[in-house]
């Protein structure tokens, strides 16, 4: 079972949210959160595999509850958001947010991308992401991640797949194009993350882009 806490601020949204996860077989949610404070204070206390995160919510933001989320381990983020391409997302994947949802979204669509994230893949809409990564990299801020010199820990094979996943791709989509197994790739990103000292492979992909891998 996946676990997932909700967190959104809007009592009708989140009842919905709610109502759809719990249609799957394979989804439990174990809390709700109308504010960033209790999101935080819950995911604490449950340690869900996953919090689906509005960005936008009162006493602490989505963004700043993501952070103090992914700093302390508690569990993955997805963000959710009105706008695909606004500040609040853009600060949430800086923040270490494993990918991010319009509200939108289909339902379909939205127990897909909870099980992608609980896979370990934080990349949704292949699509989507692209662009959001574009737009992401010629923002003018740049964490202190965007040194070139942060590259040389990594293995000539790591950079490859580094280059791929700035390009959007999954991990299934690495390994065609890379001719290796998925568990292959897996490992790779995993041991990439660490080196760059990086929460999630948005942030990857970002870096990606940014240093022009």
């Amino acid at each position: 079972m996946i676990r997932v806490l909700v967190a959104e601020d809007q009592a009708a949204v989140r009842a919905g949210l709610v109502l759809i996860l719990r249609s799957a077989p394979d989804i439990e949610v174990v809390g709700e959160a109308a504010d960033g404070e209790q999101a935080v204070a819950l995911a604490r206390r449950l340690r869900p595999d996953l919090v689906l995160m509005d960005v936008q919510m009162p006493r602490l933001d989505g963004v700043s509850a993501t952070r103090r989320v992914v700093d302390e381990q508690l569990a993955d983020v997805l963000v959710l958001t009105t706008f695909d391409l606004d500040e609040y997302v853009f600060g949430a994947l800086r923040a270490g947010a494993a990918g991010f949802l319009l509200k939108n979204t289909e339902a379909r669509d939205l127990l897909e991308a909870v099980r992608t994230v609980a896979r370990g893949e934080g990349l949704i809409s292949p699509t989507v992401t692209r662009r959001l990564i574009a737009e992401f990299a010629a923002k003018p801020v740049r964490g202190p991640g965007a040194d070139p010199t942060v590259l040389e820990a990594l293995t000539r094979r790591e950079r490859e797949v580094l280059c791929r996943l700035g390009e959007g791709l999954s991990n299934a989509e690495i390994a065609t194009r890379l001719d290796m197994a998925e568990a292959t790739v897996k490992t790779h990103v995993s041991r990439l993350l660490a080196k760059l000292g990086l929460r999630s492979r948005v942030q990857a992909a970002v870096l990606a882009q940014e240093l022009g891998v």
